[in-house]
């Protein structure tokens, strides 16, 4: 059996009775940072073997830990916060573990997307999480993009060097879209701003940014009239263009994403037209 066990994101008291007794009944725990579960399993006096499990690690250990698995072993998996395989490493552990019928359960707990998402005050009917946005510039403003046309509330993980270049792009693209920048969740220092993207870069870039942040953006209200598929793909893109000042290429693709069609099937129509 592999247990996914949720660990606090800042605050050791937010740990369940339910996830103590796994760690403490399970013969191996997988972590990130031994060094870092350390403190959280002597905290609640947990003595269980601890092995490292991370990103740079994960394929070259999966076939033994299968293997314990299969010979009745209990293995539970924890990342340094949070819910594990959610922007941390477990992914292809559960899915392995599924596609050989291996049982997994996930022990409920503390996620910091969802964390901040209940306190934001942004619509939380609909939303979508996008982890981590990419490292290159290019992707990073063709994932924004795609993200400000979304209609409900997008969620990302985002480092405190880089916080102010995203906010950046996204009032180049959006000027009057409002996000919400929620950091250190759970811990002493907890802050949570809600405004216009502009008067985040305003705030930001007279602070000192630290911490573990979650970014969250507002969703689309102002397409949220517009039947895309009522639109020619011509139509489309010369919206794209002028709503986000995009080349054409880059509403192309924008065209294909929302309309849940291959790109070049959009520009074969553009140029037949």
């Amino acid at each position: 059996m592999l247990y996914l066990v949720a660990t606090p994101i800042g605050n050791l008291s937010d740990m369940t009775f339910r996830a103590i007794e796994i760690l403490k009944s399970s013969d191996l725990i997988l972590c990130e940072d031994t060094r870092h579960s350390l403190h959280l399993l002597k905290h609640y006096d947990i003595q269980k073997p601890l092995k490292s499990f991370h990103k740079f690690s994960e394929a070259s250990k999966e076939d033994e830990i299968i293997e314990k698995l299969k010979n009745s072993q209990i293995i539970a998996l924890i990342s340094d916060a949070g819910t594990p395989g959610i922007s941390d490493p477990g992914q292809r552990l559960v899915k392995r573990c599924r596609d050989e019928n291996i049982s997994v359960q996930s022990i409920p707990g503390a996620c910091a997307a969802i964390v901040a998402l209940s306190a934001s005050g942004l619509n939380t009917d609909r939303f979508q999480f996008a982890g981590f946005l990419p490292k290159k510039e290019r992707e990073i403003k063709t994932a924004l993009q795609e993200i400000l046309a979304y209609k409900g509330t997008t969620i990302c993980y985002e480092s405190p060097k880089r916080l102010l270049n995203i906010l950046e792009k996204i009032q180049e693209l959006s000027p009057d879209r409002e996000v919400v920048i929620a950091r250190e969740l759970t811990k002493k220092f907890e802050e949570i701003k809600k405004a216009k993207v502009s008067e985040q870069v305003t705030y930001w870039s007279q602070s000192e940014i630290k911490g573990e942040i979650v970014l969250m953006i507002s969703g689309n209200e102002d397409d949220q009239t517009i039947d895309f598929e009522s639109l020619n793909p011509e139509e489309h893109v010369i919206m794209l263009q002028e709503t986000y000042s995009l080349t054409k290429i880059e509403a192309i693709k924008m065209a294909a994403t929302l309309r849940g069609v291959p790109k070049r099937d959009i520009y074969n129509q553009l140029h037949h037209l």
